[in-house]
């Protein structure tokens, strides 16, 4: 990025966590600031300088959701590229190591008032970390990538879920389907804001509330849009999680300060926690761009099973995480192009102080139901809940699966 005649040229704000999108760091002679970064600078005159949205609505397109299109180049670029998909053994392990040692720091603090400085800013900056970092495991194990079978993920997941306090991991599964399969898609992707929310929410108290309380969004956003149909693996879950937290409040000395400290902690995993800025980062459009996948490269990856590889995870989802990295140095000509965030926690900031961007700045399109000419849809097989078992299987269980025209076909 070209920096600004009163900023020397040898200067990367992008070393600084985001502060070139605060006044002393502003690099480009727009009227705003930009708030993303390109790894391939030469190109950023060609990327930024559109006007700013409007910020009375959504981004409405009628384009397809651009993850199937970049696939399917991709996999004729790189055909190799297959050999990275299919499950992690490595995450087994990682997860139950996780909650083991939240079991752990729960105990401890057993004997603590929860009001006390030391149990709120332990479950903040551990016990907030630590949830998200299961938040983000349920995610991994969502894809099908922690085991080869299906019921072993969901059985992981449903152990993962037992510290976050509150049983969530089984419907998330179907919501985060359809948010990959149906990307940006009106009352179907209910990781979208609602028409409620912008009226509301779309002003910097707004947004500080939004922040502040964004995991009540995602826990009650998806009751409100769409209703799932229980299955067998809900009742489960949810008859694990409640037994879990009715033993630990009532057989074990301390449990319900421990159950506390396990519910804190999920609160601050999904409010003002330098983590939870993956929420807003990845999709939602920055810098006045009709971009709506944003990927991170930091270092708070490593707590986050690289989830800041968004656009690569949106482009295989049967990728796991350790390869992630992989992906995108496999195909550098087509993520080095796209713009991305240098910053989670800057993103929190950036979203609540900048009037370029709200609750409007996302993508939304009408339900392929109303289309005339609806576009195939295909996945690379991480979300797929069929019995495959390799990469190539996937690949082609997938193709077979082609063509859908709505939704629940």
């Amino acid at each position: 990025m070209a920096p600004s005649p009163n900023i020397p040229e040898e200067v990367d704000f992008s070393l600084f966590g985001g502060a070139e999108c605060l006044p002393e760091g502003k690099q480009t002679p727009t009227s705003f600031s930009r708030r993303t970064q390109l790894p391939l600078t030469q190109n950023s005159q060609d990327v930024y300088g559109s006007k700013p949205q409007d910020p009375s609505d959504f981004l409405w397109l009628m384009t397809e959701e651009p993850h199937r299109s970049r696939r399917m180049t991709i996999l004729k670029a790189h055909p190799e590229v297959t050999k990275l998909m299919g499950h992690e053994p490595l995450t087994k392990y990682v997860v139950l190591a996780v909650v083991l040692f939240q079991f752990t720091v729960a105990f401890l603090l057993r004997h603590t008032h929860p009001l006390s400085w030391t149990f709120v800013v332990v479950a903040y900056t551990i016990g907030g970390t630590i949830n998200h970092n299961l938040f983000l495991a349920i995610h991994e194990i969502t894809h099908n990538l922690a085991f080869k079978g299906v019921k072993p993920n969901k059985v992981l997941a449903i152990i993962a879920n037992l510290p976050i306090g509150v049983p969530y991991a089984i419907s998330f599964k179907g919501y985060h389907l359809e948010h990959h399969k149906y990307l940006g898609e009106d009352g179907i992707d209910v990781d979208l804001p609602t028409r409620l929310e912008l009226i509301c929410l779309n002003n910097v108290l707004g947004k500080v509330f939004f922040c502040t309380f964004q995991i009540l969004f995602y826990a009650l956003r998806p009751g409100f849009v769409r209703s799932q149909r229980p299955t067998y693996w809900h009742f489960l879950g949810i008859a694990v999680q409640l037994s879990f937290d009715f033993a630990i409040a009532t057989f074990v000395p301390g449990g319900k300060r421990m159950l506390l400290y396990f519910i804190m902690s999920s609160f601050w995993a999904g409010s003002l926690h330098p983590l939870a800025g993956h929420f807003i980062a990845e999709h939602y459009v920055w810098d006045n761009l009709q971009q709506e996948t944003y990927s991170y490269y930091g270092w708070l990856n490593i707590l986050a099973y690289n989830v800041g590889y968004h656009n690569e995870h949106h482009d295989f989802p049967s990728v796991p995480w350790t390869r992630l990295p992989a992906l995108r140095a496999l195909a550098p000509e087509f993520y080095d192009v796209l713009p991305s965030h240098p910053s989670w926690p800057m993103v929190v900031i950036n979203f609540i102080r900048d009037r370029n961007v709200g609750i409007f700045a996302r993508v939304k399109r009408p339900p392929r139901a109303v289309k005339t000419a609806p576009p195939p849809i295909e996945l690379d097989g991480g979300c797929a809940d069929e019995g495959v078992t390799s990469a190539s299987q996937k690949w082609e269980a997938d193709n077979m699966r082609r063509r859908l025209t709505s939704y629940g076909q």
